[in-house]
């Protein structure tokens, strides 16, 4: 099974595929999916993507300087003015909070290769 962030990168090139089209509340939708379809089939979640779930949210907030209970993509959303700007903008911070500590970003993620290599 390939990873969530195999997936992300897909997204990226060709969300109207995957999620019906640009849309950052479509992709949170989607991810959240994700998440509970594994729960449901007792598939455990790699440590990359236990770090995306639990970590995401609050480093956007405390990027951002705001503690409130919105999504993620509804931050990025308020920030940006439209939901397909939004989109593209979660990649870019995506990108950004797996650089915040390099080092641990990286390993995680060749990680996370390697579980998909494996399978």
């Amino acid at each position: 099974m390939k990873g969530i962030f195999d997936l992300l990168e897909k997204i990226r090139v060709r969300p109207g595929m995957y999620i019906g089209h640009i849309s950052a509340h479509d992709l949170f939708i989607f991810l959240e999916g994700y998440q509970t379809a594994r729960q449901e089939l007792g598939i455990e979640l790699t440590q990359a993507e236990i770090e995306f779930y639990d970590e995401f949210q609050p480093w956007l907030q405390e990027r951002y300087n705001i503690s409130i209970s919105a999504s993620w993509a509804k931050i990025i959303e308020f920030y940006t003015g439209s939901d397909e700007r939004a989109f593209h903008r979660f990649f870019e911070l995506l990108d950004e909070f797996w650089g915040r500590h390099e080092q641990i970003g990286t390993d995680l993620v060749e990680q996370e290769i390697e579980v998909v290599k494996a399978n």
